[in-house]
C-alpha cells in the first residue's frame, strides 16, 4: 500500500523520472537517502516496473480525471484540507456550497488508481460522504 510520500515520489518521477534523488528529496522534504530507499522498495514491489521514454505527440491520450464532491464535518474541514495536501493527484480543491462542501478535481493515469484514491478519501476522519462524476471531455477550456 502506498502512503503519502510515495504517492509524492512517484508524481515527481511521473513528472521526470530523469531527476535525481536529492532533487525529488527537496520537492518532497526528506532525505536523499530517504527517497532512494523508497524507490528501490517500490521497484522491488512492482509498484515501480520501469521507466521509459514516451514520445509527444497530439494525439496522445490525457489523464483519466474525475470530479469528486466531499460532504465534511464543518470542524474538521481545516484538518481534512491538510490531509488532501498529501495527494498530489488533486489538482483542484474547491469550497462549495449545497449537499456537499468541497468539490475535488482528481486526476491519474488509469481509473483503478482513482477507485484506490476514492476510497482512501471517504476513510479520512471527518469525512461524512463522497460523490464521484468521471470527466468524458472538457467542452470550454480557458486555462
Amino acid at each position: 500500500m502506498k502512503d503519502a510520500l510515495d504517492r509524492k515520489i512517484i508524481a515527481a518521477l511521473q513528472a521526470n523520472a530523469r531527476q535525481s534523488t536529492a532533487k525529488i528529496a527537496s520537492q518532497v522534504d526528506v532525505a536523499r537517502t530517504t527517497v532512494h530507499e523508497r524507490i528501490a522498495r517500490m521497484e522491488r514491489e512492482g509498484t515501480i516496473k520501469g521507466y521509459s521514454v514516451v514520445l509527444g505527440d497530439s494525439d496522445a491520450v490525457p489523464m483519466v480525471q474525475v470530479i469528486v464532491m466531499l460532504a465534511v464535518t464543518q470542524q474538521d474541514t481545516a484538518k481534512i484540507l491538510q490531509k488532501l495536501e498529501d495527494y498530489p493527484e488533486i489538482k483542484l480543491c474547491l469550497s462549495v456550497n449545497g449537499e456537499y462542501d468541497l468539490m475535488l478535481s482528481v486526476e491519474a493515469p488509469r481509473i483503478e488508481d482513482l477507485d484506490v484514491l476514492v476510497d482512501e478519501l471517504g476513510l479520512i476522519p471527518g469525512v461524512n460522504r463522497t460523490k464521484t462524476h468521471v470527466v468524458f471531455g472538457r467542452r470550454i477550456d480557458r486555462d
